[in-house]
């Protein structure tokens, strides 16, 4: 779990001048000029394409500042009350229409405990009395109307008169976009977009099932790479694209997962102190964009994770908490309502409308944005009521126990409703506890994630690799012991950015020995994390051995690729991530017991483990050697079920990864000589900290020559 910061920045003034125009990098996302939506004075159409004009001078009318409209059917509203409404997004916000013959803009917010709501910006010169909007009769709490010549790119924000007396200026939860902060105004703006990724949305089930391969990028948008030039600026989603997308496919990852990328004013919070749940970091660019780069990552065949954070949000005075002058999201109760770690506030999940606003939310994302999975952080300190509580500062739940019955609940509905929706997409559970089922589906009685961070595996290998290896034989059972328990779940195996930070080091950084026992043990432990069972993730700049810990500040330190060592780990990762998706063993039973079966996983003195990947096919099968300690072997039997010729596959030791070159250059004779509890085996070449992987040479008919 990350150790975000919280968010004490105080609210900035709104700001008072228009949204400046494109840059020339934004055009070729900009978002198509489709026809202003025609809404009647009943039951309004959906939401065809929203206006994409900016405000302009209307003819005169005589309308109101604020006419009664309504997006909302009795049916969307008992939907919403019972918390059943997973698209709310569609009514709630700010949404332009046409309306009697006039382009404006229609506001929806839920404030049930307020007493007068208001829509204040620059339109109105902020003033709070001139365009209230109207309570519906219905009990909903929301209030609604839509107000005319307002139009994309008008800066808002909601002002409310609490029954508690109190005054309030909100961003709209609902917003799309919002400005750039320390700003904290709320955006009108649509989310339509002419996508051009139609083959990977018809087929990306086959790159997000569980029996196929799933290697996952992770990484943070604002400091992967930077301008040479300009260092203190951020890319832009669509600079991003044309640098992100080839070196993806270069290195062979299947999916990328951003960091947090929805709205958030306190950069140092990495993204998880998330204000505006709806809306992508203008820091980076507009809607569009983030699209486009979406768009060419699925074009070059890559899905997209978003981390999502429903576990809590910062007390900023502009966003969520204290919304309407009571506690509307956040729970009231301190002891389920406040997070002591990161001193933020902990939705009400227990609560019906909140419950739609999240998981709205999620299917948000996977609708508008074309996301393909979403990864889900924090999931244990939503599961208990006395996560990081001392005694006496929890209350049990109704049955004496410590689990937050309610967050369970929606955590349930959340993966039904995703599945449900999307079932071609994946959920990602970053959940580091013992809790049961985490990744079982709901009917089963679990959690209904598709995956679960197997945090344990993280820090015994961390913790086992950075053991000087004259000792290691004395922590064998500390990389063995994953795999007792490496079935119990669909597990995804993560070297994430929280190992990375605050004082940890970098993954090079925490292997012993010289310059170059280092980058061998580094090249050794991604080879052992991609032939052992699970899905992968690996952050940024790890992928090189970038020698310095991750730093959000700046970019990842890219030069080092001039040097032969750190290119050698590129190759490394490069070469393992071709391995793992072209061979089936790796991957078509990565979360079944029979995908894996130890050959020797005892040998201890030697410090070595041998054990075999299992696919669909017996064909298809591996073996794989590990050396953990810089003691090369010769000569060195290994038990195979099968005979004929076994080929080396692949060696974390060759010379363009900047190993020794010590390999297995010729096919290996199975002997008849009974090794490992196996009929067969083969004399090998160990190589000194590297991995050695072999696959039986298929037998080729021979080919007969016509005549």
């Amino acid at each position: 779990m990350s150790k975000k910061k919280t968010d004490n920045a105080n609210e900035a003034p709104a700001e008072k001048a228009s949204v400046k125009k494109a840059k020339p990098a934004e055009k070729k996302v900009a978002a198509s000029k489709k026809p202003v939506e025609k809404a009647a004075k009943a039951a309004p159409k959906k939401e065809k394409s929203p206006a994409a004009a900016a405000t302009v001078p209307q003819p005169v009318h005589t309308m109101k500042n604020v006419e009664p409209y309504s997006r909302f059917t009795d049916f969307d509203i008992s939907l919403f009350k019972a918390g059943k409404h997973y698209k709310l997004y569609e009514k709630l916000g700010a949404h332009v229409v046409e309306y009697s013959g006039v382009v404006g803009t229609y506001f929806a917010v839920w404030a049930p405990n307020a007493h007068y709501v208001s829509v204040i910006g620059n339109f109105n010169g902020w003033n709070k009395g001139s365009h209230a909007l109207n309570p519906r009769w219905d009990g909903s709490g929301i209030w609604e109307g839509y107000i005319p010549h307002v139009g994309v790119g008008e800066i808002y924000k909601y002002f409310i008169n609490s029954t508690s007396g109190e005054d309030l200026e909100k961003a709209d939860p609902f917003a799309l976009r919002w400005e750039v902060a320390p700003r904290t105004g709320s955006i009108v703006v649509d989310t339509f977009y002419e996508w051009h990724d139609e083959h990977w949305m018809k087929t990306r089930h086959n790159h997000n099932s569980l029996d196929k391969p799933y290697s996952v990028y992770e990484m943070h948008i604002g400091s992967w790479a930077r301008s040479p030039e300009s260092p203190d600026e951020f890319l832009t989603y669509s600079q991003l694209a044309e640098k992100l997308v080839p070196y993806l496919k270069e290195m062979g990852f299947t999916h990328v997962e951003f960091m947090p990328i929805a709205e958030h004013p306190y950069y140092p919070s990495w993204g998880y102190q998330v204000s505006g749940y709806y809306a992508a970091s203008s820091r980076y660019g507009s809607p569009q964009e983030l699209m486009y780069l979406i768009e060419k990552l699925h074009q070059a065949g890559i899905g997209v994770i978003l981390d999502w954070v429903p576990s809590h949000f910062p007390g900023d005075a502009h966003a969520l908490y204290n919304f309407d002058g009571t506690h509307l999201y956040e729970h009231a109760d301190p002891r389920k309502g406040f997070h002591p770690d990161w001193k933020s506030y902990i939705f009400n999940y227990g609560r019906n409308e909140v419950r739609a606003f999240l998981i709205s939310n999620a299917l948000f994302w996977l609708d508008r944005y074309h996301v393909d999975g979403l990864r889900v952080d924090a999931v244990a300190s939503m599961l208990y009521l006395d996560y990081s509580r001392n005694h006496g500062e929890w209350e049990p739940n109704i049955y004496g126990g410590n689990e937050n019955l309610e967050a369970i609940s929606f955590l349930k509905e959340f993966n039904e409703a995703v599945y449900a929706n999307f079932p071609d997409t994946q959920t990602i559970a970053e959940e580091s506890t013992s809790f049961t089922g985490v990744s079982r589906p709901v009917y089963a009685g679990g959690l209904g994630f598709g995956m679960k961070w197997m945090m344990g595996w993280m820090h015994d290998s961390i913790k086992y690799f950075s053991q000087d290896p004259i000792y290691r034989k004395y922590h064998h059972n500390q990389i063995t012991f994953s795999l007792i328990y490496a079935f119990t779940e669909n597990f995804m195996l993560p070297f994430s950015h929280d190992e990375v930070v605050y004082g940890k080091g970098s993954m090079l950084g925490k292997m012993p020995g010289d310059e170059w026992q280092k980058f061998a043990n580094l090249r050794l432990l991604y080879s052992y994390m991609f032939t052992h069972p699970g899905s992968k993730l690996l952050f940024m700049g790890s992928e090189f051995g970038q020698g310095t810990e991750w730093n959000y500040q700046r970019s990842l330190d890219w030069y080092v690729l001039e040097y032969p060592n750190h290119q050698g780990i590129k190759e490394v990762v490069k070469a393992l991530n071709h391995l793992y998706r072209e061979e089936p063993a790796l991957y078509e039973k990565s979360f079944q017991w029979n995908g894996f079966e130890w050959i020797d996983g005892g040998n201890a003195n030697d410090s070595i483990l041998v054990y075999e990947r299992k696919g669909n096919e017996e064909v298809n099968n591996l073996v794989i050697v590990l050396n953990m300690t810089p003691m090369p072997h010769f000569d060195y039997r290994v038990g195979v079920h099968k005979k004929g010729k076994w080929v080396e596959v692949f060696n974390s030791d060759e010379t363009r990864f900047w190993g020794g070159g010590l390999n297995n250059p010729k096919p290996l004779a199975a002997e008849n000589v009974a090794w490992h509890g196996r009929d067969h085996s083969i004399k090998i070449t160990v190589p000194p900290l590297a991995a050695v992987v072999f696959k039986r040479e298929k037998i080729v008919p021979a080919k007969y020559e016509l005549k």
